[in-house]
């Protein structure tokens, strides 16, 4: 598995169901991005400007809320994950 570094997640992206508007198929490329998943990867923390280290406030399992556009989209053994900053995520679902 991947390891990330700084104070980055690496999430599994939900897949969302196929939505139609009065039986109209939306095409996949329309589609807003999901805002959500899973948390697969965790850095150790972030280091400080003083040297301390600030532990990750997620951890593996997690399901979690993130920006829109946050992060960056890559391909790891056949498999789609997000590599973004933990200050991207907004939430973690109960």
């Amino acid at each position: 598995m991947l390891k990330p570094l700084g104070d980055r997640v690496i999430l599994q992206q939900q897949a969302e169901e196929e939505q139609t508007i009065g039986g109209i198929v939306i095409a996949n490329n329309a589609k807003e991005k999901p805002q959500s998943g899973k948390v697969v990867a965790v850095s150790d923390g972030r280091i400080l400007d003083n040297g301390s280290k600030v532990a990750p406030s997620v951890k593996v399992g997690d399901q979690v809320l993130f920006d829109k556009y946050a992060g960056t989209e890559v391909k790891y053994e056949g498999s789609a994950y997000l590599v973004l900053h933990e200050k991207d995520i907004v939430a973690v679902e109960d």
